[in-house]
């Protein structure tokens, strides 16, 4: 396991996945809130934007770990000087 990869990809997932969720509860509460819907409807909407906001954090993470690799395969074998 790459070690140093795995630190910088987990690192980026917190930071990007408290934003994003963050992001996604103030997102159903704000439009519950603007449309006067009420609270059930509110944490309705903040489930739907949570979810989408986890969709996110998957891509993203498929998009870090194909850039980055967590495996390190075998190294190449060197030519002969």
């Amino acid at each position: 396991m790459n070690g140093r990869n795995a630190i910088t990809i987990v690192s980026m997932m917190v930071l990007v996945g408290t934003e994003v969720f963050a992001v996604a509860i103030a997102a159903g509460w704000a439009v519950a809130g603007i449309f006067d819907l009420g609270d059930r409807v509110g944490h309705v909407l903040m489930g739907i934007f949570s979810l989408f906001a986890a969709w996110i954090m998957v891509q993203l993470w498929r998009r870090a770990t194909s850039i980055e690799p967590l495996r390190t395969g075998a190294p190449a074998p060197r030519r002969p000087a």
